[in-house]
């Protein structure tokens, strides 16, 4: 890798750390320039799902003193959250590079999809919420959902939270501030589930990892600090623009 290579994850890191702390969708920007950059698909995923934690870690740092009240959900919902995102990476290894690379542009279209429509997604839970309307606690149901969001997470990660946040609101009757924070709590878990199997994987470029990392971090305040003054729409369909083209490259290639 040359000095330019670096440079370029190094941005594309902070741009996604500026991205996710508004608007989500940053893996969406990273995942695209390190494989531009040469990185095996497999590689480029693995190195991304760890530099993006610290990402996370903020995230879920930021909402920890609500979890009081919640401990009945997250009892069921933080070990199905390690289950699927250990399986998720599990079978991302066992798929190897060929299989990973063909399925990519499909990835990329669903996160761009997922990206889209989550203001709509809002909007209805919001309603949902304002009528009140019962609904069964289904333990199971809410395992095997969360459990299967976790999968995707581990295999790829793009787009997660809208999924997570999506079977929340139709299992559990909370306010929509109560979902957001069992959703950063359960994509954080994601994450870190799929990192830590990843660890010993052999397929980490650590170096570039911990520059991007650093990158995240920086994109992350930057992206606190801009909250008020960029609008999430605009930056979430830009990310959405990029990713069509982006997935249009990978079925051209």
């Amino acid at each position: 890798m040359t000095t330019l290579d670096f440079i370029l994850a190094f941005v594309a890191a902070m741009a996604a750390g500026l991205v996710n702390a508004i608007a989500g969708g940053g893996t969406l920007i990273t995942f695209p320039v390190l494989t531009f950059i040469g990185i095996p698909a497999v590689v480029a995923n693995i190195t991304n799902t760890i530099a993006l934690c610290p990402g996370y870690l903020g995230g879920f740092l930021a909402q920890i003193k609500q979890i009081k009240g919640r401990e009945k959900e997250l009892w069921l919902l933080v070990p199905a959250s390690i289950l699927g995102g250990v399986i998720g990476g599990w079978l991302l290894l066992v798929s190897g590079e060929s299989a990973f690379r063909t399925v990519v542009p499909y990835l990329i279209l669903l996160a761009a999809v997922l990206l889209s429509v989550q203001d709509p997604l809002r909007k209805w839970m919001n309603k949902r919420a304002e009528q009140k309307a019962s609904r069964t606690d289904h333990r199971i149901i809410m395992f095997l959902a969360i459990a299967f969001a976790a999968v995707y997470g581990g295999y790829f990660g793009a787009g997660v939270s809208v999924i997570v946040l999506a079977i929340l609101g139709l299992v559990i009757d909370r306010s929509l501030t109560e979902l957001n924070t069992l959703k950063q709590i359960i994509s954080f878990t994601i994450n870190v589930s799929a990192a830590v199997f990843f660890l010993f994987s052999g397929k980490i470029e650590w170096f570039l990892a911990l520059i991007m990392a650093i990158g995240a971090i920086g994109g992350g305040i930057l992206g606190g600090k801009l909250a008020g003054k960029l609008k999430p729409q605009v930056l979430r369909w830009t990310v959405v623009g990029i990713s069509l083209v982006v997935a249009v490259i990978y079925f051209i290639k």
